[in-house]
């Protein structure tokens, strides 16, 4: 990662959820690294003024509802009005205050390391973690969840890592009901392992997965199952560090948030019809430019980039498209943010490089969506807020 952001991170206890470049740790999603956690920089408060937008678009509101430790993953469960947050730390906690799971004595601390992700399954009776254990490595964990109790613990997938940063950590299942999963190139500088554009490694990818098999089944339709030298679990690849994905829970497109190396933030675009395989170019690219002399065939070019380092961005915070009733404005506007540097844009779908900036969020690591398409934002320094009309 790079040296400055070190130092920030240092300076902010280590905290590093972001999805840290090549240089220096990243938040969760951390700084032009893995993931939001990383830092904490000057980011503006939830509640300053943001940059001028255009007279059609509005402003954004963040509303305080709860506090938690260290909060970078949101979920909701069927028949469930509770909200889930997983918190960097290791325990998975509801707005009601209760704790479902409690991981804290098995996770690793490092500041893009610890629990990341949390999925329920779309029946509420299963509930998913994704964390790193004490040497580092993913792992993504099932329990049974009766709404109470969470019983009969069983490891789905468990995936080595090389190195502590990179681990992404988003779960999510798909409008088709299976288990999506984001890991990290692995880690290091510039991906010394190239595990960005190797179809046998599971690093650097989206997984998707039926998760109810033993220990898991790898859908026929995947795009490399059944492929010689290739992992079957792949969906797409060409990934540094996907720290956050969402579907659109209208047209089923997913929106990937992929943090850089040194130059550039990027958001990718998958269309709800795609039958998977994409190769979104990492590492022989950056954004859309190449990376280290890299040259690659059918790519596919990310829909949004932005600059690494310019007024203190660091990592892309990928959220959902707003399909909610109580911000009109903002429906059909793809949300997202930056970890260090606080903003949070929206774009229209149809033209995501006209995102302007709608509000902030100090230390931003996520964003969440409620049963009725309402957001919800996450801050590494502990709150969790309803985004609501300004």
């Amino acid at each position: 990662m790079r040296p400055v952001l070190a130092v920030l991170l240092l300076a902010v206890l280590l905290l590093a959820v972001t999805a840290c470049s090549g240089q220096a740790p990243s938040p969760g999603p951390s700084a032009g690294s893995t993931g939001p956690a990383a830092t904490a920089t000057a980011a503006p408060s939830a509640s300053a003024p943001a940059t001028a937008t255009p007279a059609e678009q509005g402003r954004l509101r963040f509303a305080k509802i709860g506090e938690f430790d260290k909060p970078v993953a949101f979920a909701v469960r069927e028949g469930d009005d509770r909200l889930y947050v997983a918190e960097q730390t290791g325990r998975l906690r509801t707005s009601a205050g209760d704790t479902v799971i409690d991981l804290s004595r098995e996770v690793s601390s490092g500041n893009e390391q610890g629990l990341l992700g949390v999925a329920f399954h779309p029946s509420g009776r299963w509930v998913y973690l994704d964390w790193t254990d004490a040497q580092g490595d993913t792992h993504v964990t099932e329990w049974a969840y009766d709404g109470s109790r969470a019983t009969a613990r069983r490891d789905v997938l468990t995936q080595e890592q090389p190195f502590a940063n990179h681990n992404g950590g988003q779960l999510a299942f798909g409008p088709d009901g299976h288990l999506y999963i984001a890991l990290g190139d692995g880690g290091g500088a510039g991906d010394p392992q190239g595990n960005g554009q190797k179809l046998g490694t599971l690093l650097g990818k989206i997984l998707r997965i039926d998760p109810r098999g033993d220990p898991y089944t790898i859908p026929e339709d995947n795009p490399f199952a059944g492929r010689k030298g290739a992992k079957g679990e792949i969906w797409a690849y060409g990934l540094r560090n996907p720290w956050r994905f969402a579907f659109d829970r209208e047209s089923g497109d997913l929106w990937i948030g992929d943090v850089g190396q040194n130059e550039w933030e990027e958001v990718d675009h998958q269309p709800a019809g795609s039958k998977g395989g994409e190769n979104y170019g990492w590492s022989l690219r950056e954004g859309k430019e190449r990376f280290h002399g890299g040259e690659g065939g059918d790519l596919t070019e990310p829909v949004i980039v932005y600059p690494l380092g310019e007024d203190g961005n660091c990592s892309v915070i990928a959220g959902p498209v707003y399909r909610g009733t109580k911000i009109p404005w903002l429906r059909g506007r793809f949300v997202y943010g930056d970890f260090c540097a606080g903003w949070i844009r929206a774009a229209p779908v149809d033209a995501p490089d006209e995102a302007a900036e709608a509000g902030e969020v100090e230390q931003l690591s996520s964003f969440g969506e409620g049963h009725d398409g309402e957001l919800y934002a996450l801050s590494l320094q502990g709150p969790l807020y309803r985004i609501e009309p300004a």
